[in-house]
């Protein structure tokens, strides 16, 4: 699983990441309020270990930013603060656990796979926005309750909006996270226009009421249409 560290404390940033990667787990970590609300933006995590208190801002603010993205990534706030308004606030903006600092590994460890069992449906995790579904495991997209077969790079681009709609989208940053190592390859984008323009196509002939728009000079947002 891809996990991301929002914490500030190094320390504790430094044990939970080697414990998670010694599990087989990718981790990456953010060290305060604006680097989170980078990578949360950015990228896409199947768990994420948020700390309220931050340099810069509030791990609640964060936890709001990502449920607005309606992205499906999970949330497990780890913090000193411990009373039951902390925990209640937490979890009604979307939290889906809550770990009070001092913790140990192994019960972090589950806390991250129960949350992870509780995402998913028969195995299935499936993004949605507006008459669009994606579902994780078995690749298939449907419009409207109608499945719509798209090619693996169209489908990684769907997954991909569909993990943060109405975020607009560095041309370059989806690259990087659909290509991976092969992005930086190339000397422009093209093979990223054409991959777009081939899914904007499918979607509406599909009857899709969401579409990828262009933000000129810098990249595409996935909005209602």
């Amino acid at each position: 699983m891809k996990l991301l560290i929002i914490e500030d404390e190094l320390s504790l940033q430094e044990l939970m990441t080697k414990a998670l990667r010694a599990e087989g787990h990718v981790v990456e970590n953010a060290l305060d309020f604006d680097m989170a609300i980078d990578k949360v933006g950015s990228y896409s995590y199947d768990c994420i270990l948020l700390d309220i208190n931050l340099p810069g801002g509030s791990g609640l603010d964060i936890l709001s930013h990502i449920k607005k993205q309606s992205s499906g990534q999970n949330v497990i706030i780890i913090s000193a603060r411990d009373s039951i308004d902390d925990k209640v606030l937490g979890l009604e903006l979307g939290a889906d656990d809550y770990l009070a600092k001092p913790f140990h590994m192994a019960e972090l460890s589950a806390r991250i796979r129960s949350v992870i069992r509780r995402s998913r449906n028969d195995g299935e995790l499936v993004y949605r926005f507006g008459n669009v579904a994606v579902e994780d495991a078995s690749r298939k997209v449907t419009v409207a309750g109608q499945e719509v077969g798209l090619l693996k790079k169209e489908f990684d681009i769907l997954k991909y909006f569909l993990m943060r709609p109405g975020h607009t989208v560095d041309k370059a940053v989806l690259a990087e996270a659909v290509w991976g190592d092969h992005a930086d390859q190339v000397d422009d984008f093209q093979f990223v226009y054409a991959q777009v323009k081939n899914l904007r196509k499918k979607l509406s002939e599909a009857g899709a009421d969401i579409e990828i728009k262009s933000v000129y000079g810098f990249g595409y947002r996935l909005s209602e249409s």
